[in-house]
This record gives C-alpha cells, structure tokens and sequence, in this order.
C-alpha cells in the first residue's frame, strides 16, 4: 500500500473548526493521492465513555490534491465538492467539530484513505458500514493529527 501525505492548515483547531465556533469542516491537503476516490473520517480517542469517539466520516470525494473546508452536514453533499458523509458519533451526518471538555486538550485523528473506486454505500450510514464497504478497495493511506483545548 502507497502512503500519502495529509496535512491540515493548522496545529491545534481555529476556533470556526469547533462546537464553539461556526462548526465548518476544515480542509485537508492531500500529496501523493494516486486513487479514484477518497474516504476519510477523524476520531478523538480521548473519550472516556467508550474506546474512541467519530465527529466525521465522509467518503466517495473526488481524488483531489486539496479536499476543501465548509462541507455542509448531510447524508449527501454536492457543494462545495460531491460526497457522502456517515452519521457520526453525535448521531448527524456530516461534521461536528471538536468539543472536549473545559480545561481539556484532545487529540484528532483524521485518516485518509485512497480507494481504487466510489463506493456504493448510501450516505447516513455508520462508520462500521464504511470500513466494510472499504474491504479490498484501499490502495492508499495517510493520517494527520490536530488538537483542541476548551
């Protein structure tokens, strides 16, 4: 499997990427993305009611160098760019921005993953039904930190 390299526009979350700010996606920066399609999705393993908790999983964007912010919540998006997001940890589907605690700091995890083509999964469905439909389809991958303090 080939590596790609992700990167966001920051280190710790401008304020418009969380539950205190407007909640926007931010935008991901993707180099050496040699895939039909990209699926993504970010935890935060730092809750400690359960092993690791979803705020986003999206899939069937385009393979494209830089995935861009302000993707709006919904099973399926057609602007600013065409895709299918998950229900995620929250229930919504789409993105709900970092929220820890007050006088928390966590960690974001967003892993990318270059797949060979869209998959035929309808948009709402759960982050378990995404790593399923991604069996056998995953050419590339690639991850990227980010963190949060309240």
């Amino acid at each position: 499997m080939k590596s790609i390299v992700v990167s966001l526009d920051f280190l710790e979350f401008p304020l418009e990427n969380t539950c205190e700010g407007s909640n926007t996606s931010p935008a991901l920066h993707i180099r050496g993305l040699a895939a039909e399609s990209v699926a993504v999705w970010v935890t935060n393993p730092f809750i400690r009611t359960c092993c690791s908790f979803t705020p986003w999983v999206v899939w069937n964007l385009p393979a494209l160098e830089v995935i861009p912010g302000g993707i709006p919540p919904g099973p399926e998006v057609g602007i600013p760019i065409s895709c299918r997001q998950g229900t995620n940890g929250y229930g919504i589907p789409g993105y709900s921005g970092p929220c820890p605690p007050p006088g928390e700091t966590h960690r974001y995890q967003f892993r990318v993953y270059g797949l060979d083509s869209f998959l035929d999964l309808k948009g709402g469905a759960p982050l378990f039904a995404l790593i399923d439909a991604m069996k056998g389809h995953v050419v590339q991958f690639g991850e990227t930190v980010a963190i949060c303090s309240r």
